[in-house]
């Protein structure tokens, strides 16, 4: 009986490996943007003004539901248990759980929203930004939504007070940082496989 090459077996494996391995890069590329973006944070109001919002945008473009969702996870994973990837370079369970933790959670939302407009197969440039930038819209409105319900649980504030300190100052900023992540997503999509 003849052995069988198992170089075949070899070659699959080899890709399969490479596959691993490209996907924990992306993913750990972005929990590091998505930290450095937390750091980038201006003290303003009650939750402060940073970068977050077009790291998690991004991620849902360029790497999708699964992927973009996994990256957030790790993101709040490392935040829980001490390491400070958070605004201001906080960490814990206190920064987690506190009244605005729940905008960080709501990422999860976000992310997920994009990553799943992303399979929309819509091939002209112009209109997949649009429909990134609407997909990017519905899901910080959903972590806006989810973010303020938090706010207004723990500090025991009305609907239209939360609304006024923690979504209201930044609803122009963060539409300009959504666009310009809709627009990357499409010009960087065709270097994520």
């Amino acid at each position: 009986m003849e052995k069988k090459n198992g170089t075949g077996g070899e070659k699959s494996r080899g890709k399969r490996l490479q596959s691993a391995s490209r996907e924990i890069a992306y993913i750990a590329l972005t929990v590091a943007l998505i930290t450095v973006c937390a750091w980038i944070s201006l003290p303003f109001g009650e939750v402060p003004f940073t970068l977050q919002t077009f790291a998690v945008t991004l991620a849902g473009g360029l790497l999708g539901w699964k992927r973009g969702a996994l990256a957030v996870a790790v993101y709040i994973l490392m935040g829980l248990i001490g390491i400070p990837v958070f605004a201001g370079f906080k960490s814990g369970i206190a920064a987690l759980f506190g009244a605005t933790g729940g905008y960080i959670f709501g990422f999860v939302f976000a992310v997920l929203i994009t990553g799943l407009f992303k399979l929309i197969p819509v091939k002209a440039g112009g209109v997949r930004a649009a429909m990134l930038f609407g997909a990017n819209a519905v899901g910080m409105a959903v972590c806006y939504l989810f973010g303020t319900l938090w706010f207004m649980q723990l500090t025991h504030s009305g609907f239209a007070a939360a609304l006024a300190l923690c979504v209201v100052p930044y609803l122009l900023p963060d539409g300009i940082k959504l666009a310009l992540a809709a627009i990357l997503s499409v010009r960087l999509e065709k270097f994520v496989k």
